[in-house]
């Protein structure tokens, strides 16, 4: 099967929650689309009217999953909650969208899951042994029938028995006909959100969802908390044993969007640091500085304050094309860029630039880029990136490859410049990273750029061939 090849670390899922609205699906329908960005592959919602739950879920964009109005005639009640999908888990495939609904013994169950579990293999190779049967191929599943094993007797209890089983990331709602459940995993790795709309609790991956539905954010699901809705009150418990915070600082880089609260700071304000500390470590003698829109556009607009050069548009991107590409060979998928990204020639032409670009994957996009510029007429590209190398892959939500794929996994940036063809190459060093943000010194997940894992899975070593160290 061709795989879903693109530049940039594709994001993980999104999830959000509605509690006593009368259209509650339509709320998360809403939230759903500021949500967007995490997850362009599946979408779906479910919703309750205190009998009985009722789903829609198909492939797609979620103005594509929703395009008929009448879907919200079928999904009734006043609690929701919703998904939007990128696998990074379990096959691309309907049967894995999310939410996913089972028939439990005190009731129907829907559950939205953004992370990946570490020990998933694990886990599914014992429940199958003793006679679980997976519906779906996500990681996700095994939530539900560890729950189900469960003997105890409230949905809380069932969930913590089930989730100190599990390892890895995870920010997931979990809906029965009449509760709304938030949980986040122990170290935090995904952000996860609370807010409120006049009686309304939402619970959203992100604070970007709470502006569009016109809820205000009250605070962080905390690391580690259960918390249930039910009956318009709060209720909080907290899984064991409880560790240090490890939440992954490449949210802040590129996946969340800069108009959202995460992890207690604003994201515009961390990555116009980024580009301002980036200036800093890496000036570079240029007439304009050029963002690869649009995730890198506040970086290098920190980048231009500080280093007084000016900012310009010099590079447009065609937002009608997707943001990936199912292409059979390498001359395919450089035309890619060519395809999603076109230079304005009256910007570039006789010009020393520099492009401000978040993060560096495989080194294609750049690459391109590069010639693109020369085409236009650069006299010189300088590439500044808000980010350190990727040298290691993810396993708590990212899709980045293997060190082998990942140009500067075995390269050094001397390598990685003379591949992408640029005239310099400058990388954001770790320490400038975590200066960027007020409490930067804890509380992150850098294992992309150090090796240094929260938690390690049980075949990284084997599949990976990595000698890194586990961090407690």
């Amino acid at each position: 099967m061709e795989e879903l090849l693109s530049e940039k670390p594709r994001e993980e899922c999104a999830v959000i929650g509605v509690y006593n609205h009368p259209e509650a699906a339509r709320v998360a329908y809403q939230g759903l689309f500021a949500l967007q960005h995490r997850g362009q592959e599946a979408s779906g919602i479910a919703s309750s009217n205190g009998k009985q739950l009722f789903r829609h879920v198909d492939m797609g964009l979620v103005a594509d999953v929703f395009s008929d109005a009448t879907i919200f005639d079928r999904l009734k009640g006043s609690l929701a909650i919703g998904h939007n999908r990128y696998s990074t888990t379990g096959s691309s495939m309907k049967v894995n969208a999310q939410p996913l609904v089972v028939n439990s013994k005190d009731g129907p169950w829907a559950i939205s899951h953004n992370g990946n579990f570490v020990n998933s293999h694990l886990l599914r190779t014992q429940l199958e042994a003793e006679g679980s049967l997976f519906q779906t191929t996500t990681d996700t599943e095994i939530v539900l029938h560890l729950a189900a094993r469960s003997r105890k007797t409230d949905i809380v209890s069932r969930l913590k028995e089930a989730l100190e089983k599990i390892q890895g990331a995870y920010s997931m709602v979990i809906a029965t006909r009449q509760k709304l459940v938030a949980v986040r995993d122990p170290h935090g790795f995904r952000p996860l959100c609370l807010g409120k709309r006049g009686d309304s609790y939402i619970v959203a991956s992100e604070t970007c969802a709470f502006d569009l539905v016109g809820a205000d954010f009250i605070r962080e699901i905390n690391p580690g908390e259960i918390l249930l809705i039910n009956e318009n009150q709060l209720y909080s418990t907290y899984l064991q044993p409880r560790v240090d915070r490890r939440a992954c600082i490449f949210e802040f880089i590129y996946f969340s969007r800069p108009d959202s609260f995460i992890f207690g700071h604003a994201v515009d304000k961390i990555r116009r640091k980024f580009g301002k500390v980036l200036a800093l470590e890496q000036p570079a003698e240029a007439d304009i500085v050029v963002s690869v829109p649009d995730s890198s556009n506040t970086a290098a607009l920190g980048y231009s304050h500080t280093s007084g050069i000016k900012f310009e548009i010099g590079l447009i991107r065609n937002h009608y094309i997707g943001r990936t590409f199912i292409l059979p060979d390498q001359t395919m998928r450089d035309l890619k860029t060519l395809f999603k990204f076109n230079p304005v020639q009256g910007v570039i032409e006789n010009r020393r630039i520099v492009i401000v670009d978040d993060s560096i994957v495989r080194g294609t996009t750049l690459r391109q880029l590069t010639k693109m510029f020369r085409r236009a007429g650069a006299r010189e590209v300088h590439v500044r990136v808000s980010s350190p190398p990727i040298r290691y892959p993810c396993y708590y939500g990212m899709d980045f490859p293997t060190p082998e794929e990942l140009v500067a996994g075995k390269q050094s940036i001397d390598e990685v410049r003379n591949y992408i063809q640029a005239d310099s190459l400058g990388y954001l060093s770790l320490e400038g990273l975590l200066s960027a943000i007020p409490d930067g010194n804890l509380g992150f997940c850098t294992a992309c750029f150090d090796g240094e894992y929260p938690i390690l899975p049980e075949n990284a070593i084997s599949k990976f061939h990595l000698e890194v160290p586990i961090v407690s």
